[in-house]
This record gives C-alpha cells, structure tokens and sequence, in this order.
C-alpha cells in the first residue's frame, strides 16, 4: 500500500515539474513576443512620422508606400546618384513602383534631390 502511495506522489510531483516548466517557457517567449512588439510599434511610428513629414512638401505617387533607409554612412553611397549630397542621418524614400528615390533631410525638413533608380 505504501508503494502504491510513493509512486502516486512521484507522478504528481512529476507532473506538477512539468506543468511549472512549460508555464515557465511559455511566459517568457509572451514577455520576448511583448518586447518585440514594442520595438516594432515604435519603428512603425518613426516610419509614419517620417512618412507624413515629407508627404506635407512630396506629392507621393498614389498608392504606393515607399521603402525607408537612414544613412548610416554616405561613402556606401558611392556611385549613387545622389551619394555626394547624403549625409548622415538622411533619409532615402524608394519608390520602386515608379522607380523613384527622394532624398530627404530630417534636421533642415527639405528634400534634397529626387532621382530615377533602376529596379531589377
């Protein structure tokens, strides 16, 4: 009888292990999954930002949304059409549908050039 009993509770405790460790798991990829949302919340709101600053002085092509990069360095610019013009902390809209890409500076608020791309 007393064997039935240990080997009941060694079930139970293991069980109990398992259930504390999936719940352990499962809490923390919620608090990654939290996290990340965050983070892309946040990006989203720069991009609208971004977005609805240059739209107030660009006409943008209708129905499309351009592709954001920052620049982070112009010489990786070279042999761009507007690489002697970028500077740091720039922003280049890509308009691939019409194969456009405006130069935009945040810290000054103007378009500094507008040029065809070529899009394979």
């Amino acid at each position: 009888m007393k064997k039935k009993y240990n080997i009941i509770n060694i079930i139970i405790i293991l069980i109990a292990t398992v259930a504390m460790t999936f719940g352990g798991l499962f809490y923390f990829k919620l608090k990654r999954l939290e996290v990340e949302n965050i983070s892309l919340n946040k990006k989203d709101k720069e991009i609208n930002s971004i977005v609805s600053k240059i739209s107030s002085i660009y006409l943008f092509p209708e129905g499309e949304i351009p592709t954001i990069a920052i620049v982070s360095d112009p010489a990786l610019l070279k042999g761009q059409s507007f690489s002697n013009l970028s500077q740091k902390g720039d922003n280049v809209l890509i308009f691939s549908k019409i194969g456009k890409a405006v130069l935009y500076r945040p810290s000054i608020n103007k378009i500094i050039d507008i040029a065809s791309i070529k899009i394979n």
